[in-house]
C-alpha cells in the first residue's frame, strides 16, 4: 500500500461490514467511525451529510453514486471504483487512495487538504474548486484531466502529468516546471507569469 504523507499508519478499524449490498442506498446523515469495509457495493448510493471518519474501504465500488456535503475523514481506499461518482462540497482531508480507479469521477467544491493519490489514473476525472492544499499528487497522471481553480498550495507534484490539463484558475505555485510534465496545459495569463517566473525569467509589463 502508498504511504501515506509523513509516513502516518492507516487508522485501525473496529468493525468489519463485508460483502454488503448498499446499491442505491441513502446514507443520508449516517455516522460510520473506524470501519473495515470490504467488497461493498455501493453503486449508485447517496447521501447528504454522510460522514465516515477513520474507515477504511477495501474494493468497495462507488460507482454512479453521489454525495453532497459529506466527509470521508482520514480513510484509506484500496482497490475501490468511483465511475461517474460525483462528490460535492465533500471533505476528504487525510484520506489516502491506492489503486483505485476514478473514470469520470467529478468533484465540485470541498476540501482533500492532504489526501494522498500518488500515481493516481486521473485522466478522465474532474476536479473543480477543491482545495488539494499539501496533497499528494506524485507521480499522478492527469494527463487531459480538469482541475479548475483548484487550490494546490504546497502539494507535492513531483512527477505528475499535467499534459493538456485544463488548470485555469488553480494555485499552481508548488508546480515546479523542471519536475513535472506540462505540455499542452491550459492555463490563465495569470499562471503563465507564475510558471515563467518560476523558470527564473524575468516578466515585464513593458
Amino acid at each position: 500500500m502508498a504511504d501515506r504523507v509523513g509516513g502516518r499508519p492507516a487508522h485501525p478499524t473496529e468493525t468489519t461490514v463485508r460483502s454488503a449490498d448498499w446499491d442505491s442506498r441513502d446514507l443520508t446523515g449516517e455516522e460510520h467511525e473506524a470501519v473495515l469495509f470490504v467488497d461493498v457495493d455501493m453503486t449508485e448510493a447517496s447521501g447528504k451529510g454522510a460522514v465516515f471518519s477513520g474507515c477504511t474501504f477495501r474494493g468497495v465500488r462507488f460507482n454512479v453514486s453521489s454525495y453532497t456535503d459529506s466527509a470521508f475523514l482520514n480513510c484509506t481506499f484500496v482497490r475501490c471504483g468511483f465511475f461517474d461518482a460525483t462528490f460535492s462540497g465533500c471533505k476528504f482531508v487525510g484520506s489516502m487512495f491506492d489503486g483505485c480507479s476514478y473514470d469520470l469521477m467529478k468533484v465540485e467544491g470541498g476540501d482533500w487538504s492532504f489526501a494522498g493519490l500518488p500515481g493516481a489514473d486521473l485522466r478522465r476525472a474532474s476536479f473543480s474548486g477543491v482545495r488539494l492544499r499539501e496533497a499528494d499528487l506524485i507521480g499522478a497522471r492527469c494527463a487531459g484531466a480538469v482541475l479548475r481553480e483548484v487550490d494546490l498550495s504546497g502539494a507535492m507534484l513531483h512527477q505528475a502529468d499535467f499534459s493538456g490539463c485544463d488548470l485555469r484558475g488553480s494555485e499552481i505555485s508548488s508546480v515546479d516546471p523542471y519536475t513535472v510534465t506540462l505540455r499542452g496545459a491550459v492555463i490563465d495569463p495569470y499562471q503563465a507569469v507564475v510558471l515563467a517566473t518560476s523558470l527564473g525569467l524575468d516578466v515585464r509589463a513593458d
